[in-house]
């Protein structure tokens, strides 16, 4: 399992990478029958390989073929990139709220990296490493495991209980399938930050069929021996600086943990076989509201609503008033 996970990963940051890759028209036609310039990435591009020909011989007339080259793939890409802020410019509509986004960014002010100061330290923290040092010692101190025996017992029994469930299963659990992947993988959202592995939900959706094989093999995998990837459990802790504190003091930044994306695409599955084993066997009550679809507070509060009038006819109804609504 651990060389199939390492095959998926390798497979979606190489696709990740080459998502991002910018792609430039051929700015060297002259260069096509040169050795290894077939490919205009990586090491294989006429400007490195002039390079390495000028490095060999010292010819002035192969550096000024470099300057050259290397000039005129900048002013492309200069222009690539003017034509694309042109064009994202001409899409702006105050229709679909594009154009007050693009004002927010713009205008948005950067906020400054104050120094960091601390009852235990004398002066400021100043460098990078030190200020995540602090903000690592202060989350520590924040979030201690909880010692209590009564909620120790109680893991103990919910250990023992899932222990009993795998050895004797009620059930024999339904695996995933490649139209079930791809479903979930069209609904992850583009804008999420990668993890620790930095695939994104980008390059997710662009995975061929074969490595969307790959991933159904893992997942079924998983679902089979009950065991997890350590490595999805790790996390990217990023600080975030709460609105209307003092920048300067540790207590003022909330953290937020980024996941891997497969290790969360993975999970997205999981919830779906949950949802439907507790909907189907009844076991969340009807006054059960929060983190359910398609229960929101407006349906609670008109369900409430409706009870209490409900109830008020019964007892106006006993006791002989007047109905009333």
């Amino acid at each position: 399992m651990r060389w199939l996970l390492t095959h998926v990963s390798r497979n979606c940051q190489v696709l990740s990478q080459q998502h991002w890759q910018i792609p430039l028209p051929s700015v060297a036609q002259r260069w096509s029958t040169a050795p290894n310039t077939g490919l205009y990435s990586g090491r294989n591009t006429p400007q490195n390989w002039l390079s390495r020909q000028w490095q060999i011989a010292r010819d002035p007339a192969l550096k000024a073929e470099v300057d050259h080259l290397q000039s005129s793939v900048t002013n492309q890409l200069n222009k690539w990139r003017n034509d694309q802020w042109s064009n994202m410019l001409e899409s702006l509509d105050p229709e679909d709220k594009s154009l007050w986004k693009m004002t927010k960014r713009v205008m948005r002010i950067p906020t400054p990296s104050p120094p960091l100061v601390t009852p235990e330290h004398q002066g400021d923290y100043l460098l990078d490493c030190e200020k995540a040092e602090a903000l690592a010692d202060r989350l520590e101190a924040q979030f201690q495991l909880i010692n209590d025996p009564l909620v120790s017992a109680a893991i103990e029994m919910i250990k023992e209980v899932m222990q009993a469930y795998f050895l004797a299963p009620a059930s024999k659990a339904k695996l995933t399938n490649p139209t079930e992947v791809q479903d979930a993988i069209w609904g992850l959202k583009v804008s999420n930050a990668p993890g620790p592995d930095s695939i994104l939900n980008r390059a997710l959706k662009h995975l061929p069929l074969s490595v969307v094989s790959l991933l159904v093999i893992l997942f079924k995998a998983i679902s089979q021996t009950q065991y997890f990837p350590t490595a999805w459990n790790q996390a990217c802790v990023f600080s975030i600086l709460k609105i209307g504190t003092d920048p300067a003091l540790p207590l003022s930044y909330r953290p937020i943990s980024l996941l891997d994306m497969t290790g969360k695409l993975f999970k997205k599955i999981l919830l779906s076989r949950i949802v439907y084993e507790v909907t189907g066997c009844g076991l969340l009550r009807n006054e059960q509201f929060g983190f359910r679809p398609k229960h929101s507070t407006a349906l609670q509060l008109a369900h409430i609503v409706g009870s209490a009038q409900e109830l008020w006819r019964e007892e106006a109804n006993r006791r002989g008033f007047p109905r009333c609504g």
